[in-house]
């Protein structure tokens, strides 16, 4: 696709490719949409992390909230995106012994009750013992902190989603 197509998508058309580059929620890529004509694949990608970094602290941990959680029970029925589910096999995380499923889920479980949103790690980019140590290292980190480094690690995922859509030419 160049980027005279890219422009000229239509909305329905724009969101059948990047309604899911920030998980679960579409509105971001409606109202990246709306900021066409792009000159090029960075600024597209640039206009994604400028709405979220317009957002207020809620509308950041409202998109950390659209995330599923590693390993969690998504995964195990199946319900996951098809991003996720490649992402988080990527990572290993779709073949954990018994023992490493239940630690992951006591992990989650306390991350989320620490900070009311998922652990938000880009799996793509970790392998499935540094994800297990991020969890144990980040659920002592402050609220702020945590929120900044979900929003940091969204980012990654959206440019690695990007990426996958073989955009780079333009």
């Amino acid at each position: 696709m160049d980027v005279g197509a890219l422009n000229a998508l239509g909305y329905e058309d724009f969101m059948n490719i990047f309604g899911n580059i920030v998980e679960k929620c579409p509105l971001v890529a409606a109202a990246v949409w709306s900021k066409r004509p792009f000159a090029n694949v960075s600024a597209l990608e640039a206009a994604f992390y400028e709405f979220i970094d317009a957002l207020p602290d809620s509308g950041k941990e409202g998109i950390l909230r659209c995330h599923p959680d590693l390993a969690g029970r998504d995964l195990q029925c199946g319900t996951l995106t098809p991003e996720s589910r490649e992402e988080q096999a990527r990572a290993g995380l779709d073949a954990l012994s018994a023992d490493e499923a239940s630690l992951i889920a006591q992990l989650n479980q306390d991350y989320k009750r620490r900070f009311e949103f998922p652990f938000i790690i880009c799996a793509k980019m970790n392998d499935k013992a540094t994800i297990l140590r991020q969890l144990l290292e980040r659920v002592d980190n402050d609220r702020a902190e945590e929120s900044a480094r979900g929003i940091e690690e969204v980012k990654k995922i959206c440019h690695l989603r990007l990426q996958a859509l073989k955009l780079h030419k333009l």
